[in-house]
């Protein structure tokens, strides 16, 4: 039977800050860079990639685990005439940071960034496929769920952070900048020019579209554009309407809110919406 290219999301309302999707055929699949909320990893399944993470660009294939802190900008397609297969998991940073120093991992509550971009472990890849199939079985007990998430978290975090961390810093973003972003965040449903935003803020438009490539890894109108899709796809799993998702975040209509969606979820709303228990 040929595999299916519809995209499988498992997500629970017993445990609300974990969302877990499976693309069995993505061999089409097309992201542009684009970022998420939830800290995430993913573990290839079958094929070959480009993997692109902030300025850092890997080789990677089946067997291998990408990893992603919030906010950082990055894209995984699959390369040209390749088969693409894979599991993507999003986690809720909060959580995710108290339940590593509940269990002795990490020494604070708080949220602190992981130090690699990507893994090639067996056993850790094989811990993330067990985990992954106990999440997605209709037959599974919630605490065998609970059980499996949190272990792996746990053993993932207790091995990645005695790793060196060999990436390289992101610069420290100057003040004004960030208040750029922070403005865009705040008013991403609105659609002010970037040539307007640039000029309350004292700089030109093509400055700050520089400036913001530069340490924010995309233009400002794309940061803005991921930023309706985040609270579109928490819209959507709180059961708002597409129609109302488009034009509550500034879409032009639900075709445009469409095409922008799945070219950063590799999936549509509709499809989004489908949950697999």
């Amino acid at each position: 039977m040929t595999p299916t290219t519809q995209p499988l999301f498992w997500r629970d309302t017993a445990l609300p800050f974990v969302e877990l999707r499976h693309i069995i055929d993505g061999h089409k699949v097309r992201y542009v860079p684009h970022s998420h909320e939830q800290w995430s990893i993913g573990a290839i399944l079958g094929g070959e990639s480009a993997y692109l993470c902030a300025d850092r660009i890997y080789d990677v294939a089946a067997g291998d685990l990408v990893i992603m802190n919030p906010q950082l900008v990055h894209a995984c397609n699959p390369k040209v005439g390749s088969p693409w297969s894979y599991y993507m998991m999003h986690v809720d940073c909060d959580w995710l940071a108290k339940l590593l120093h509940r269990n002795g991992v990490r020494s604070t509550p708080s949220w602190e960034p992981s130090q690699t971009d990507w893994l090639t472990s067996p056993d850790l890849f094989e811990r993330y496929r067990a985990m992954a199939e106990v999440l997605f079985s209709e037959h599974g007990a919630q605490s065998d769920k609970t059980t499996a998430l949190e272990s792996f978290l746990c053993h993932l975090f207790e091995s990645i952070d005695k790793a060196a961390a060999q990436e390289s810093k992101l610069p420290v973003t100057p003040n004004k900048l960030a208040r750029v972003a922070n403005y865009l965040l705040e008013h991403c449903h609105l659609e002010t020019p970037i040539e307007d935003i640039a000029d309350q803020f004292g700089y030109s438009a093509s400055y700050l579209t520089r400036q913001f490539k530069q340490y924010y890894k995309m233009t400002p109108h794309a940061y803005r554009l991921n930023r309706r899709i985040q609270l579109g796809q928490l819209a959507l799993k709180n059961g708002v309407p597409i129609a109302e998702v488009a034009n509550a975040f500034g879409f032009s209509d639900q075709a445009h809110f469409q095409r922008v969606f799945k070219e950063r979820v590799a999936a549509t709303p509709n499809q989004y919406r489908s949950i697999h228990r």
